[in-house]
């Protein structure tokens, strides 16, 4: 087979042509393709946990006691202020902060922040950090089959431990952290 690139960003395989983007898109469906029928996943905290904590943390850093909008806080973290609109949806639900409407209305913490854990953040959007596809109440592991893989244990213990940290992490830590960052 012979690749040649031409300046038209263009690639001759076989004689055939096809653009950069529709050999990447297809490198990009496969490499998922295998993935998908490996059950592999990795470990990652999905962008609504991540920016739950980063808008709450926005938001007891400028509050002070008055509510601040969602404009605001999606300006200074460039969240888009509709997603950020579902995330406080649900946390406003679980009692994490409140609503104050009006003119110089926005959003409050229902606590004070050394009073909300970050799990408990996680929790009220319904997230939960994993580190493996299989559950610990069901039969099949993330193998499919019946027999668990023989880094199962590594990988649950490691989840205990995030989910762990996460649970000792409180609202108030992370504005301390930042605190020290600047000075």
């Amino acid at each position: 087979m012979i690749i040649i690139l031409t300046e038209k960003l263009y690639i001759t395989i076989m004689g055939r042509y096809a653009s950069l983007f529709n050999i990447y898109q297809n490198l990009t469906n496969l490499v998922g393709y295998i993935y998908k029928s490996h059950r592999i996943t990795i470990m990652k905290l999905n962008t609504k946990s991540r920016y739950a904590v980063m808008a709450l943390a926005d938001l007891a850093k400028f509050s002070s006691h008055k509510p601040v909008s969602l404009r605001d806080i999606s300006l200074r973290q460039n969240i888009s202020i509709f997603y950020l609109e579902q995330i406080f949806l649900k946390l406003k639900k679980n009692n994490i902060l409140k609503s104050v409407r009006g003119v110089n209305g926005g959003y409050v913490l229902n606590r004070k922040p050394d009073e909300i854990k970050i799990a408990e953040i996680f929790s009220a959007l319904d997230e939960k950090v994993k580190t493996m596809a299989c559950k610990k109440d069901i039969k099949k592991s993330c193998t499919g089959k019946l027999i668990k893989c023989i880094t199962h244990n590594l990988w649950d213990e490691l989840d205990i431990h995030i989910n762990n940290f996460f649970e000792s992490k409180k609202l108030s830590d992370l504005l301390n952290k930042n605190q020290n960052r600047i000075l």
